[in-house]
């Protein structure tokens, strides 16, 4: 899945030992470019944390991952990002330019 989304704020770096050794993970807060924008918390794990390039209030392009899993008879889910990237400097297009459409009385249907 892919996210286009601002950046809004960088949770602590946290860090551990399991049982495959060493992890690091980085919660970033992003807010969507919706009509009601939503914020979403997303996780970066291991080598794909890069914070030094983000910055507040960045656009950025997000791919990501949501998984769900079962302890204890409740369910948790993640949002984990696999691949983070500024957003181009493009201005998007907007669906109302794309269906724009002005119709004349000479366009009048045959039924």
């Amino acid at each position: 899945m892919e996210l286009t989304a601002k950046l809004i704020q960088l949770l602590p770096l946290q860090t551990g030992t399991g049982k495959n050794g060493e992890w690091k993970k980085q919660d970033i807060i992003v807010e969507t470019n919706a009509q009601y924008p939503k914020k979403v918390c997303i996780s970066v794990w291991g080598d794909k944390i890069n914070t030094g390039q983000l910055q507040i209030g960045q656009s950025l392009n997000i791919s990501f991952d949501v998984e769900s899993r079962e302890y204890n008879g409740r369910w948790y889910t993640d949002v984990k990002a696999w691949k983070i990237e500024t957003a181009g400097a493009g201005a998007p297009v907007s669906e109302d330019d794309v269906h724009n459409t002005s119709f004349t009385s000479d366009d009048d249907l045959p039924f």
